[in-house]
């Protein structure tokens, strides 16, 4: 079986072991296995670091533009109410199954687990 890119089957909702079943049963709802190869998701535990990557992102693209804005041509608040909704909005939306996508195939990739101590060292 040829290696797959976690980067390439995160991005694209692709089950990280073959490629080729899907990733997500619903919008954000990971399947509890892939249906062309089997794979067992229903371990996988990604939490909520898709969305504080995403919320950084969107962010990010809606503050810096609306600074240049604010600085080049002073709006008033209005304007940026108008412009700064839908964008981070829509990066929100748009981002936020493809980096869920991605945070899983790198977990299932480098085998991450939750911790355990030996016995003793709690």
């Amino acid at each position: 079986m040829t290696q797959i890119s976690p980067f390439a089957a995160g991005l694209t909702g692709r089950c990280p072991r073959c490629g080729e079943g899907a990733m997500f049963s619903g919008f954000l709802k990971i399947a509890p296995s892939c249906d062309a190869c089997g794979q067992d998701f229903r371990n996988a535990d990604i939490g909520d670091g898709a969305a504080v990557f995403v919320m950084f992102i969107a962010g990010f693209g809606a503050v810096i533009p609306a600074l240049l804005i604010d600085v080049a041509y002073r709006p008033p608040i209005w304007v940026h109410f108008a412009y700064g909704i839908p964008v981070i909005l829509f990066l929100s939306v748009f981002l936020l199954r493809p980096v869920k996508g991605l945070l899983f195939a790198y977990q299932y990739h480098h085998k991450a687990e939750e911790a355990r101590f030996p016995p003793g060292r709690e």
